[in-house]
């Protein structure tokens, strides 16, 4: 029978897979689509929002500006598009923009491309989830003092979600992500066609007016610029998530890059069709939302206690005719599942990335293994644990949120293109069929576009939203560099410290071994470490007390010679009552005696079933442990002697860590002193 802690596992995880039952784990094309790309297509969902937040700080006269501004947006997700799927051809293994940067650029260039995806990743949760509470109080308004909890319960749901595995998640994730595609192309479909029959639909908020920011009133020349270009840098936030597919290229069906590209091509085009959609169908209902409520004129009531929805939420109940209408609930709850759900593509990008830094010894070596559900959980784990303390950290607010966001994808987006440019000369330097050299000039151009068209984007970016926020994932970003270059130099420095330089030397066993049994009393764990000892047939063995209590010192010493045990007892009388430290000196001691020799430290310890029967036992020995192992030429060795209670916590361990996954039967559990009975 399973202990209850198993079984609570089983229940949220499911049964262990086998290392062999990977491949049953791979996506086709219809899962792979809502796991990788749930994140730029759910940003549809506010991408249009953050142009109009920004465009109507100068007031609504700037708000010609958005189709351009769209406009934009639409050709460089265009461009990001295609190159990505050069870059899903030409580096097939996984990785994405680190490994292409890497490769190309060389291992620096690919651990900034590393840091800043890690720092969006975790954006990437925070915010999708944000904005997905945002579109739940926008249906619900009460619940809009439980903001918070409800961001951290979902990022809560999502990890258990995704330790079951990735087709898993695949699976469960699926369904929202397309009923959200469905909504909001009946949604634009439904109102432009209204719109062209005479039958516009009008937001609730279209006889708002929006009174100008201060620093933002008449603008022109340079001030208008950069109000345009932070519209558009904020309205970038619809190709987070882009680079995704090409780091997940493993997780494919064969034939893997051909399924991955055609995968990332339908996110595309479906992207582009929804962000153009709902910025048309915004403009059209005269969707009029600020940052700050309290600038919205003809409000009735207090400006600061006015909710303003979503542009979803407004064009939702524009279109399907009021808040009661089953096509605005429809809307809104497929938005919100869809944004918490966007979630989602970090869930899987954020360990794939790990795992290879992991292998390449950028960050702990736990990253690199897969759970019991072949998938990478401690890195799951990890996302969870940053994500969650982010969210309330900003109480789950999206504008405070938005502005450290998108700095990270368009460092790898113009790190990733440069680095298939120089891809293509180094193809192009050897290849000599007139159709590839074609095509390879063809990529090389579009990478190039893409590569400086990104770097505007990033320059726009840190430029206007640096002060805002941004530099913290600037500063977060450096962090998780230099920590990742050190451990890469602590790996470094510990391989070569363990490298074999001399096997014979190695090998050269010690001059002589001296065995020291530690004993408290006379009883029975006491000698079995005794006979353990003796098998091992050392050059010397004695047993060793500290004379804490002088008279059970003595009366030791009594039943020592009464057994007549033919171990020579010695006894240590420290001034002060200490064990650790003479012991630990008279071993050193004994070392120092023999420099060319070992000295094996022998420990009964008691094994018990209870975690608080652990509290009472076995203090000593762990401190002496401590300071030993710290000592050349000193071995421990601990002689466990299994009390009646350990019985109870023999059940839950029937196998060992990871035997699950191995495959291993049970083995028989031990008889009370721990002799296991023959198979």
């Amino acid at each position: 029978m399973l202990p209850v802690t198993e079984l609570l596992k089983r229940l949220a995880v499911g049964r262990a897979l086998r290392s062999e039952e990977l491949h049953g784990t791979l996506l086709p094309k219809r899962l792979a689509l809502p796991i990788f790309a749930s994140d730029p297509l759910s940003s549809v969902a506010y991408a249009t929002q953050e142009i109009l937040l920004v465009l109507t700080l100068g007031g609504l006269a700037y708000l010609h500006f958005t189709p351009w501004i769209a406009a934009a947006v639409v050709a460089l997700m265009a461009v990001v598009v295609l190159s990505y799927r050069q870059v899903v051809h030409a580096y097939p293994s996984g990785g994405g923009s680190y490994e292409v940067v890497r490769t190309n650029l060389g291992p620096s260039a690919g651990l900034v491309v590393a840091a800043s995806l890690l720092v969006d990743y975790v954006m990437t949760v925070a915010v999708s989830v944000a904005s997905g509470v945002d579109n739940i109080i926008s249906a619900l308004p009460g619940l809009a003092a439980y903001r918070v909890p409800m961001a951290v319960g979902f990022v809560v749901l999502l990890t258990g979600v995704n330790l079951r595995g990735t087709r898993e998640s695949g699976r469960a994730f699926a369904a929202p992500t397309y009923l959200f595609i469905t909504g909001v192309l009946i949604m634009v479909g439904t109102g432009l066609l209204r719109s062209l029959l005479g039958d516009a639909p009008r937001a609730e908020s279209a006889a708002y007016g929006v009174e100008a920011a201060p620093a933002d009133t008449g603008l022109t020349g340079f001030a208008l610029v950069m109000l345009c270009l932070r519209a558009f840098s904020s309205g970038c936030t619809a190709l987070t998530g882009v680079e995704a597919i090409s780091n997940g290229v493993p997780a494919f069906r064969k034939p893997k890059p051909r399924n991955a590209a055609t995968t990332m091509a339908v996110m595309g085009a479906v992207a582009v069709v929804m962000f153009a959609g709902v910025t048309t169908l915004a403009l059209v209902a005269e969707v009029h939302i600020a940052a700050d409520p309290c600038r919205l004129t003809g409000l009735s009531g207090d400006c600061s206690a006015h909710t303003q929805r979503t542009v979803i939420a407004q064009l939702a109940s524009a279109v399907f005719g009021g808040d009661t209408s089953f096509g605005f609930y429809f809307v809104q709850a497929a938005t919100a599942l869809v944004l918490v759900l966007a979630a989602n593509t970090a869930f899987n990008g954020f360990p794939l990335l790990a795992s290879i830094l992991a292998q390449h010894r950028y960050l702990p070596r736990q990253l690199h293994t897969r759970g019991d559900r072949l998938a990478f959980s401690n890195g799951i784990l990890a996302l969870a644990l940053a994500a969650g303390l982010l969210l309330w950290f900003f109480k789950a607010n999206v504008t405070s949120l938005i502005h450290l966001y998108i700095l990270g994808v368009f460092t790898s987006f113009t790190l990733s293109q440069t680095g298939m440019v120089r891809h293509w000369n180094r193809v192009l330097r050897t290849e000599t069929d007139p159709a590839a050299r074609r095509h390879g000039r063809g990529a090389r151009v579009l990478g190039g576009l893409g590569a400086v068209v990104t770097g505007l984007v990033l320059v726009i970016v840190l430029v206007t939203k640096f002060t805002e926020g941004a530099w913290l994932a600037v500063l977060a970003a450096i962090v998780l560099w230099t920590t990742m270059r050190a451990v890469r130099r602590y790996y470094d420095a510990v391989a070569a410290e363990l490298a074999v330089t001399d096997p014979r030397s190695d090998l050269m066993p010690p001059s002589d071994v001296r065995t020291v049994v530690l004993v408290s009393t006379v009883h029975r764990p006491t000698l079995r470490a005794l006979a353990y000892a003796r098998a091992f047939a050392p050059c010397g063995l004695e047993a060793l007390t500290v004379a804490v209590d002088r008279d059970a010192a003595a009366e030791l010493e009594r039943q020592w010679a009464d057994l007549d045990l033919d171990v020579p007892l010695t006894v240590l009388d420290p001034p002060y009552r200490e064990i650790t430290r003479p012991v630990v000196a008279y071993v050193r001691g004994i070392r120092n005696a023999g420099p060319r020799g070992a000295v094996a430290v022998v420990i009964p310890e008691y094994v018990v079933g209870h975690w608080w029967q652990q509290l009472l036992h076995n203090q000593t020995a762990l401190w002496l442990k401590s300071r030993l192992l710290f000592t050349p030429g000193v071995m421990v060795m601990s002689v466990p002697w299994q009390l009646s209670s350990s019985a109870r916590a023999r059940r839950p361990v029937p196998r060992a860590p990871g035997a699950v996954r191995r495959g291993e039967p049970p083995q028989p559990a031990p008889d009370p002193v721990g002799h296991r009975p023959p198979a």
